[in-house]
């Protein structure tokens, strides 16, 4: 492997966007074989619905969308496999990810994607996703923002309805970064649950990086 650190145009709004990652060396990488497998082969993504139990997160009193995007950003950056990427030929793994999540504009029935930078604590990540949804929630657009950070995996919350099946499908197989979607929360026996979808890319990541993932997502909201 070799380090890389990246330093992309200034944000809109002033400041620069810093992020690091590492190039994988495809010749000493074990998991090489699978994945020319499911990049060439048989090109492919698989999803996952599970049932998430926020029962914590509510009882708690926390903001519910902002605590699960902290808990997912912290997951997603302890789970290698779900900060892989292409960068034109090369793959490479982001250090840490930054959340973009979509915010719905009740007026005209359409969404905008925001995103808020990494953080080392709730406290510190809910002032920034306040700051973020001040400053661009109301601002109707694809990106308001502009200049979306290449190391950013996807959000969306869908509260209108409960499902236990979602997929996404993406045009060429390039896109190796995690998305996720969640859905409308109900009570069942005494907890709070919702559903989560998760969609990955199977050349990068299979199902025992999916469910170990889910676990500790499980855990870390259990605990939060």
């Amino acid at each position: 492997f070799r380090e890389k650190i990246r330093v992309p145009r200034p944000r809109l709004g002033g400041g620069e966007v810093r992020m690091e990652y590492t190039v994988i060396d495809l010749e000493r990488w074990p998991r090489r074989e699978f994945y020319e497998h499911y990049m060439r082969a048989v090109p492919c993504t698989y999803s996952m619905t599970v049932r998430l139990d926020i029962t914590n997160i509510r009882r708690r009193g926390y903001r519910l969308y902002p605590a699960l995007l902290w808990q997912l950003t912290c997951a997603v950056d302890a789970c290698e496999p779900f900060r892989m990427a292409l960068r034109g030929e090369e793959l490479v793994c982001y250090r840490r990810m930054r959340p973009c999540f979509t915010v719905f504009h009740a007026g005209s029935g359409s969404f905008s994607n925001l995103w808020t930078e990494h953080a080392e604590s709730w406290p510190q990540f809910l002032r920034q996703y306040e700051e973020t949804l001040g400053r661009w929630g109301g601002v109707e657009g694809f990106s308001p923002q502009g200049g979306m950070p290449e190391d950013c995996f996807t959000v969306s919350m869908l509260p209108w309805a409960s499902f236990e099946g979602f997929n996404l499908n993406t045009a060429d197989f390039r896109y190796l970064i995690p998305i996720f979607t969640l859905g409308k929360f109900c009570e069942d026996g005494g907890r709070v649950l919702m559903p989560v979808a998760v969609q990955v890319h199977h050349a990068v990541c299979d199902g025992y990086h999916t469910c170990s993932f889910l676990e500790g997502l499980q855990n870390a909201v259990d605990s939060m």
